[in-house]
């Protein structure tokens, strides 16, 4: 790789992540120099959910974040009571989610949920609703979870209860009882498949194939101040989303997800959705799928992805049907295309 190295001049970045399987580029950007090598110099904050992540770029104690996609417009267009200018310059990867249930929903009954209904019609026990959790009711999860249940004959506002958890607390809060499941990025389903409390019937892979799933977060007052560095930032990430797609470079990758500053997971957790084959609890599937974060217009943010997300979120009952608002002023394929220029594999 030809030293592209330049000294950064301005101001350190705060670049926020969750602590998740698809944070992967941005550790890999940091641990491997890359953002370095773009000459950027990026102070990453870990935050537990969504919502911190939100409310930091809305009050500019983050320049940037991954971020959820339903953020953006939640944001960007005002929808639910925090309004600023942001931007969507990249997609940091597909998929990369599942829905994972107690075992007291046993596999052979429920399928892949076809068994659904007739569980809770002639099974349930519990003196309460089946009680899901999704990460944030502009998340994708809430949107999978309601697709996934209507599938299969649950209207999602009568007959379950969803609730929302920062992610790292999904897997102990199944562990305890409190909730029959929930739907949320990986490393915290595995744990609850590889500790032998929880199974997957599905991923988001099976649910909706090709859905866009975390962004980069830009906040305008950042992308008006430092362009270039906003540019540099995209660049950095998006030649870090290749080396995340490498199978090759996988094992170095779980190494680094396995930090106590990234995920603090270990490696066996990691690898069972980064590796070749994923565990569901309830047989062996290809995980080639699970995860995907570079590959033909994956890293574009397409009118198309934005779209499913709205679609989604409107279906939900989160947004308004009436919500509106110009979709390419928040997804910014201009500073995509400009950002591609300054990664060599890229660049034309």
């Amino acid at each position: 790789m030809p030293n592209r190295t330049r000294l950064s001049h301005g101001p350190t970045i705060r670049l926020g992540f969750v602590p998740l399987s698809d944070c992967a580029p941005i550790a890999v950007a940091q641990e491997e120099g890359i953002f370095k090598r773009h000459g950027l110099r990026v102070q990453l904050s870990r935050e537990l959910g969504w919502a911190s992540v939100r409310d930091k770029v809305f009050y500019g104690d983050l320049d940037a974040s991954q971020a959820i996609a339903g953020i953006s417009f939640a944001l960007g267009l005002g929808l639910t009571g925090l309004k600023c200018e942001v931007a969507v310059p990249l997609i940091l990867n597909l998929h990369g989610n599942a829905i994972t249930l107690s075992r007291e929903l046993p596999p052979e009954m429920l399928g892949k949920g076809e068994g659904l209904r007739s569980f809770l019609t002639h099974s349930w026990k519990k003196d309460r609703p089946f009680t899901v959790a999704a990460t944030h009711r502009c998340s994708s999860h809430h949107i999978l979870l309601h697709q996934w249940m209507k599938k299969h004959g649950i209207d999602p506002a009568t007959e379950a209860e969803i609730i929302f958890l920062p992610p790292p607390l999904m897997s102990r809060q199944l562990k305890a009882g409190h909730i029959d499941g929930y739907c949320v990025g990986d490393p915290w389903n595995s744990e609850s498949i590889i500790d032998g409390t929880g199974w997957c019937p599905v991923t988001s892979a099976d649910l909706s194939y090709g859905h866009p799933e975390k962004v980069l977060l830009v906040s305008g007052n950042f992308l008006r101040e430092r362009h270039n560095d906003t540019l540099a930032l995209v660049a950095a990430l998006l030649e870090a989303c290749q080396l995340c797609q490498d199978p090759d470079f996988r094992p170095e990758l779980i190494n680094i997800l396995s930090k106590k500053d990234y995920t603090g997971v270990s490696p066996e957790i990691l690898k069972n959705s980064l590796g070749p084959v994923f565990d569901s609890g309830a047989g062996l599937t290809d995980a080639s799928s699970f995860h995907i974060f570079h590959g033909e217009s994956v890293n574009r943010p397409t009118v198309d992805k934005a779209s499913w997300v709205l679609a989604g979120l409107r279906d939900t009952g989160t947004f308004p049907e009436s919500s509106c608002g110009s979709i390419s002023r928040i997804y910014r394929e201009d500073l995509f295309n400009a950002a591609s220029q300054l990664v060599p594999s890229m660049a034309v």
